[in-house]
């Protein structure tokens, strides 16, 4: 393979012992731009698909479409980080990323909207596959859990702001500069990636790809506890602002600001616990405030209650997802680290995709507040799954 399309830094220069190198701290920055030009799109386009004439049955297709082409493409992806490099896989993503996005300020049509975010969800696929694979490369093994907790929060601090500036920016600006804006802020990030010196790949170390190939196995486990949670996550994003608004109840934009502030102080403790003690520590207690907070949610009487479920919901995510990503890895081989991190977030796609789609019909059927009861009980799901896999992993242990 030619090394003018792979331009990636000798093997020595990955994993100096500790966490914030320069290039860390250059993929921590360009996750953060991107994420925040996708966050922000996260409670505006269900508003925008309403503008156009869309039903909820119809928002709920737009934003669940997006994660299906996301998961349709990341197997492609963690093969293509292998056997292309990081570079090319991180760098077209991202490319694919802008202009899906800058493309939203033009559309004038529902259809239009939904071809865009297919190619969107296509950019994103890759780019966070490839982006979730080299924060591990430069990672130290026996930091993995705190350093992962570090790089999300990147994507916390975007998801702090994100959410609130855009639906700030919609009250004044058209959509059409809200989408552009979005989009220079993925240029941006692809101009600081293109900084950043990659783990070398060598042509003739690159796996055979099997024709069935799609998933990491040794990934299944923590990535299936992540599709029941991610789940309510596809009911948050897609129909929370519009349950608000139907309730009358103000403060949708201190929502996710609590939420992101609440899962940036999961970061700094999560990653080490699980370091030191292992996921047992994290999960149930994660998933039990993740619970509440669907119970919450279902409840809604005023913003009191829903800002208690945004804090709930941030401390009980932020403290689940690094464990299960650095779970999912930590069993992998290192040439199959690019196809373990794409498993776990094709999973999560999966997760928010059906939620999405599934909450649009629930929520048109039978209400709003139905939503979190059955995204509830998708978390309870999650919780009786991760018993069978530990009775299972005990099992095959050695007397």
């Amino acid at each position: 393979m030619g090394n003018s399309l792979i331009k990636e830094a000798p093997r020595q220069s990955v994993g100096s012992g500790k966490i914030w190198t320069r290039d860390f701290i250059l993929i921590c920055l360009s996750n953060f731009f991107v994420f925040l030009g996708f966050q922000m799109t996260l409670p505006t386009l269900p508003l925008f698909v309403e503008k156009l004439g869309g039903n909820d049955q119809l928002i709920g297709v737009v934003v669940g479409i997006f994660t299906f082409s996301a998961l349709l493409i990341r197997p492609s992806a963690g093969h293509a980080l292998e056997s292309k490099g990081r570079r090319f896989v991180f760098l077209t993503g991202l490319g694919i990323f802008v202009f899906s996005v800058g493309s939203f300020g033009f559309v004038k049509s529902l259809l239009f909207l939904f071809i865009m975010r297919i190619i969107q969800g296509l950019g994103w696929g890759y780019s966070t596959t490839a982006s979730g694979t080299i924060a591990t490369d430069l990672i130290p093994a026996d930091k993995r859990g705190e350093g992962m907790g570090y790089y999300g929060l990147s994507g916390n601090i975007a998801l702090a702001f994100g959410p609130s500036l855009g639906l700030a920016l919609v009250g004044v600006i058209s959509y059409t500069h809200l989408f552009l804006i979005c989009a220079v802020l993925g240029l941006l990030a692809l101009l600081l990636s293109s900084k950043i010196r990659y783990k070398q790949v060598e042509a003739k170390a690159a796996p055979q790809v099997k024709k069935w190939d799609f998933y990491e196995k040794s990934a299944l486990p923590p990535s299936l506890l992540l599709f029941f949670i991610t789940v309510t996550f596809g009911g948050i994003a897609s129909f929370l602002p519009l349950f608000t608004a139907q309730r009358g109840i103000e403060g949708i934009q201190w929502y996710f600001l609590l939420y992101a502030a609440a899962l940036m102080l999961t970061r700094t403790f999560a990653g080490k616990l699980y370091d030191s003690r292992g996921h047992q520590a994290v999960f149930i207690p994660g998933t039990i405030l993740i619970l509440i907070s669907m119970f919450l949610l279902s409840w809604l009487p005023n913003s009191t209650i829903l800002y208690i479920a945004a804090v709930l919901y941030g401390l009980g995510f932020g403290t689940v997802q690094p464990a299960l990503q650095a779970w999912s890895v930590k069993g992998s081989p290192p040439n199959r680290r690019g196809m373990a991190n794409a498993t776990f977030f094709s999973f999560f796609d999966l997760g928010v995709g059906i939620g999405a789609m599934a909450f649009g019909q629930i929520g048109h059927l039978f209400g709003y507040s139905s939503i979190y009861m059955v995204a509830a009980f998708s978390v309870l799901c999650s919780i009786i799954l991760y018993f069978f896999i530990l009775m299972k992993s005990n099992v095959r242990k050695p007397a």
